[in-house]
């Protein structure tokens, strides 16, 4: 029998773009695009691995809308893991499937002059020739993500979402794609929906230049995702304002603290109803509609899948620490030294002034199209400062120290696997804690049924997690994707620069 665990991992990566089918249908004064999905199967499970990797290399009503200012695209879901759809560029159009990406700026789709990447013989390419509003450009672009660049050159022409047309449009022919990840996608190319600011080329977004040329009458766009797997109707993306009938409840705004990707603060993160301690004081997020799972720190994620039982890996450098360390870290727990600084006393990393820094730590990558990369870490220090978060977690429940040790020797037993998948026993979901996010200031949860992504039916049946570790620097950033917007509807805000969540219904 294959190796599932492998197959498994494929599948989280090409959940990490998003995609939209437009409709040209209006309804109710709304543009609809619908998303359609497939369930997630055994021949196709190779898809999956490319949301983890690509997550870590490292995302209201009708308010103010009156009349016929909405334009809603709907989209197709693929194994809940790939939501795409349809667009069109040029006059006559060519159609496009594409992920609509707020984790990323830039509009690319396959180019007919893309002649030495194998993926590119199985999707859409575009043609200039064939358009009458077609633009020259020539400017060469590229775009950097966890596997692998997309390159090529900017073109301009008109693109058409549903019945909005956004006119001289400059876009991306990519001329070579990593063939191994889009070989296998269901999607063209990314229409990004990010800010300006992580745009290659300092190309205007189609999302801004929907805005200035007066299309929509709102500057907010939301998105509704389909969690029902047996549904084919995938769920929505709204240009120009939400559609209530796709949730309950007020949104939940927090402002935007960072333009580049949907960035905001959020606060705890929350297993069971207990605190993880790692967040309290506050951590960055994005909202990501490319993203399938929910990405956030290894401390965190580590001790999520030992609450729910999920398959980890064994880092012995986390168990030496443990052993050679554990009673040290926590006498100056207890002697309330400052945590941040623990790691570097005890000779494991070096205090900068503000945090520590592993020994001869590499540079950090933050890619130009809008996604995250890592460079090398030191991993006697990352297990240090874990350790330190979760002994001082413990400390706080007032355990007793044997239990302390143990408990983060089980955890160094459950770090999260470098290949992203982690399985959970799926006949153990009632039992599974919920996992809550707080976020202005109320919390958002999450049941087993919401977080686990399953796979075939029956006795065959597997699940996995889905949460998977990503460690930034300049974080804690957390990766809110489809995971969690499947769950809460998300209203993107640009006019006042601010996120919204409600309950997705």
């Amino acid at each position: 029998m294959a190796d599932t665990r492998g197959i498994l991992a494929l599948f989280l990566l090409l959940s990490a773009f998003l995609f939209s089918l437009v409709l040209p249908a209006r309804a109710e004064g709304l543009v609809r695009i619908r998303l359609k999905k497939r369930p997630l199967d055994e021949n196709n499970r190779i898809a999956a691995r490319l949301a983890s990797e690509e997550s870590r290399s490292m995302s209201s009503r009708l308010k103010g809308v009156n009349g016929d200012s909405e334009d809603i695209i709907a989209l197709k879901n693929y194994m809940n893991a790939q939501y795409y759809g349809e667009i069109g560029i040029g006059i006559p159009a060519q159609k496009f499937t594409v992920i609509f990406d707020t984790g990323s700026s830039n509009l690319w789709v396959p180019s007919a002059k893309c002649y030495f990447s194998v993926a590119c013989y199985f999707h859409s390419k575009y043609r200039s020739s064939r358009s009458s509003t077609y633009k020259k450009n020539g400017k060469s672009a590229a775009i950097h993500y966890g596997t692998g660049s997309v390159s090529g050159f900017f073109s301009e022409d008109h693109v058409a979402l549903g019945s909005l047309v956004v006119k001289e449009q400059v876009f991306i022919e990519a001329t070579r794609e990593p063939s191994v990840t889009f070989l296998v996608a269901k999607f063209d190319g990314i229409l990004g929906l990010g800010f300006k600011e992580i745009s290659v080329g300092n190309v205007v977004p189609v999302w801004y230049n929907m805005v200035d040329q007066g299309l929509i009458e709102e500057p907010v766009f939301s998105f509704w995702f389909n969690r029902n797997s047996k549904d084919g109707d995938g769920g929505e993306v709204v240009f120009g304002g939400s559609d209530p009938n796709h949730y309950k409840g007020e949104h939940t705004y927090v402002p935007v603290t960072r333009k580049g990707y949907w960035q905001f603060d959020m606060g705890d993160v929350l297993i069971g109803g207990q605190t993880t301690g790692f967040c309290s004081g506050g951590c960055a997020a994005i909202a990501d509609s490319g993203t399938s799972l929910i990405a956030g720190p290894t401390t965190i994620i580590a001790e999520i899948n030992h609450k729910i039982g999920a398959a980890g890996v064994v880092s012995q450098e986390c168990k030496s620490v443990v052993a050679q360390y554990g009673q040290q870290i926590l006498d100056l727990l207890i002697a309330e030294t400052q945590p941040m600084k623990i790691c570097s006393k005890i000779g494991l990393c070096i205090f900068d002034g503000t945090h520590s820094v592993g020994m001869g730590i590499e540079s950090v990558v933050e890619d130009n199209g809008g996604k995250f990369g890592l460079g090398k870490s030191d991993p006697m220090c990352s297990a240090c400062e874990m350790a330190v978060v979760w002994m001082q977690n413990q400390l706080k429940q007032n355990k007793t120290l044997e239990v302390i040790l143990n408990y983060v020797n089980e955890l160094c037993e459950r770090l999260p696997s470098p290949m992203g998948e982690s399985s959970v026993d799926c006949n153990s979901l009632s039992t599974m804690p919920a996992v809550s996010f707080t976020i202005g200031g109320k919390a958002f949860d999450l049941t087993a049924e919401q977080y686990v992504l399953k796979v075939g039916e029956g006795a065959v049946a597997q699940c996995i997690s889905g949460f998977t570790a990503l460690d930034v620097p300049r974080g804690p950033l957390w990766i809110l994707g489809d995971v969690f917007m499947g769950v809460y509807h998300t209203e993107f805000d640009y006019g006042n620069l601010r996120v919204g969540f409600a309950e997705a219904t």
